[in-house]
């Protein structure tokens, strides 16, 4: 019994429920507009979908979309140009033409050659418009590192090399990225074209298939290209860093050189400052070993780093006519150099005169350097009577020595000059007793320098010719407007003169004022004074009424 109830219920449901169903069964029509809606709703959100996707390719303002809105923009000028040529030819064959469209031609006219212009600005877009982005930076010519200054350039050009590495796979990752963007903005198109009956969105998907073709095709370059253009990029900062490393080692050996050179001649130095106790001998020693040492320590930089000597030789040849004329002086001052070291004319601690400018200036020479003379003025005669200045340092180009009077008072051993005193006596003082007094002083205050000098002579006949070797006192007498004038003739120290000059006069002058006899003459005038003599008038004056 419970079972046939079952079967019986279950029979009463099933005839219920077909029941249902044939009451509420939709229409086609309902169905048709049930679907058309359905797929409208389904569009509606595709799109709002690709407007998404555009936003963001959009917001990317990236140089592919503009590289490839350029290439469209020359297919389009291409395109009007040839239009416009093709009007212009033919209103050019055309007989008879009216106003307007002589007009129209010259208005083309103008237009073509504006969209000329323009496309020779954008030539080469047309055939391919990612050249210049899918094309790798040039790295055909990557100099040597030869020395140390290209050291800082190798690892400049190791970071550019860097730097144009990561902005080429940077260009290709925004790439890659955009074409994931065009691949989902197609799909949407896609489902929207399979939707759409109107067909209102093939064009755009058409344009954005050959858009994703060629971007696709840039893509496809590139990714070979990185490949290629990484491995030469490791090869040529291998080759980089090895000429770094090179050039690194090889300044460390010419720096421990350098300074094995430096440490030699320093203990040259202070043997020669041991062993030497003469100042003048001593300072041209020292001289020399410092001219050595950086004479040294250029040709160890020269042969270090130049690799073809003949070739440095024939540029500098070539050069060496120019260099001459805008460094003349220099070159001068440094044949000058040569002449006075070579010639000895001039040595440290020489007494010197040079005359410059209508100016005399003497003083003692502390240095003689490649291109000048350093003299400290003394004070001379010259100062006192002349300049009435001293203590001044005088530098002198060396080319002077070809160019100015340069006189030495202490050329070689010889070290005393002749120096004089004038006095004048009265024409009837007793002139021989007033020469032989001045010879006597002379004598005796210049006995020491007269007898140096007599050695210092007979040294340098050797090298000179010396005819008057006479070194005494001389006494020479002239007759002045005033009286007679004598001058003493003595021999003295090069760097004293005043002194003994000095000396020399005070003795002088105390000897004739002690004489009777002797009276010494100077300028003087004398006035005659007589008593003014009484005049007579014409008349007299006791006549006068």
């Amino acid at each position: 019994m419970k079972k046939i109830f079952i079967y019986l219920f279950l029979a009463s449901s099933l005839l219920f429920s077909s029941a249902l169903k044939a009451e509420v069964k939709p229409t086609k029509e309902e169905i048709e507009r049930v679907r058309v809606e359905q797929e409208r709703a389904k569009i509606s959100q595709l799109v709002s979908d690709l407007k998404v996707v555009e936003e963001k390719i959009s917001k990317k303002d990236s140089v592919w979309i503009k590289s490839y809105a350029s290439y469209l923009t020359s297919l389009d000028v291409r395109e009007s140009l040839d239009k416009i040529i093709e009007r212009i030819n033919y209103l050019q064959r055309k007989r008879g033409k009216s106003l307007s469209e002589v007009d129209e031609l010259n208005a083309l006219v103008g237009r073509e050659k504006i969209l000329t212009s323009q496309t020779e600005k954008l030539k080469k877009k047309d055939s391919s418009p990612f050249s210049n982005l899918i094309t790798p930076p040039n790295m055909d010519e990557t100099p040597s590192v030869t020395n140390p200054i290209d050291i800082f350039m190798g690892i400049s050009l190791v970071k550019t090399l860097d730097k144009d590495f990561s902005d080429y796979a940077l260009k290709k990752e925004e790439l890659d990225k955009l074409i994931t963007l065009l691949k989902e903005e197609i799909n949407l198109y896609t489902q929207i074209e399979a939707i759409d009956t109107e067909h209102k969105y093939k064009e755009q998907l058409d344009f954005k298939l050959k858009q994703l073709e060629r971007f696709e095709s840039a893509l496809d370059t590139m990714n070979v290209t990185v490949d290629v253009y990484e491995k030469r990029l490791d090869i040529i900062k291998a080759n980089i860093n090895k000429e770094i490393e090179a050039q690194i080692v090889k300044l460390i050996k010419i720096v421990v050189t350098i300074f094995v050179v430096f440490l030699i001649f320093f203990l040259l130095k202070l043997i020669v400052k041991k062993y030497i106790k003469d100042h003048e001998r001593f300072y041209m020693a020292n001289k020399f070993i410092t001219f050595m040492n950086f004479f040294l320590i250029i040709l160890i930089l020269f042969f270090s780093y130049i690799e073809n000597v003949s070739y440095f030789i024939t540029i500098l040849g070539f050069a060496s006519a120019g260099i001459a004329i805008a460094m003349k002086d220099w070159f001068m001052s440094i044949l000058g150099w040569l002449v006075i070291v070579l010639g000895r004319s001039v040595h440290v601690g020489d007494r010197i005169r040079v005359d410059m400018d209508g100016m005399q200036y003497v003083g003692d020479v502390m240095d003689i350097s490649l291109l000048r003379i350093t003299m400290l003025e003394d004070i001379t005669l010259t100062t006192v009577m002349q300049n009435r200045r001293a203590g001044r340092v005088i530098f002198i180009p060396n080319n002077y020595i070809f160019t100015r009077m340069i006189a030495n008072y202490t050329h070689s051993s010889l070290k005393s000059v002749w120096d004089g005193v004038k006095i004048t006596i009265t024409f009837d003082s007793n002139h021989k007793k007033a020469v032989h007094i001045a010879k006597e002083i002379a004598k005796k205050f210049s006995k020491g320098y007269t007898d140096i000098t007599r050695k210092q002579l007979n040294k340098l006949r050797s090298n000179y010719s010396l005819k008057n070797t006479n070194v005494e006192p001389r006494i020479f007498t002239n007759i002045e407007p005033n009286g007679i004038s004598i001058d003493a003739w003595y021999l003295t120290n090069a760097y004293g003169t005043l002194t003994l000059r000095s000396v020399i006069s005070t003795e002088i002058v105390d000897a004739f004022l002690a004489e009777d006899d002797i009276t010494i003459a100077y300028p003087t005038q004398m006035l005659h004074m007589e008593a003014a003599a009484k005049k007579k008038p014409p008349f007299n004056p006791d006549e006068v009424i």
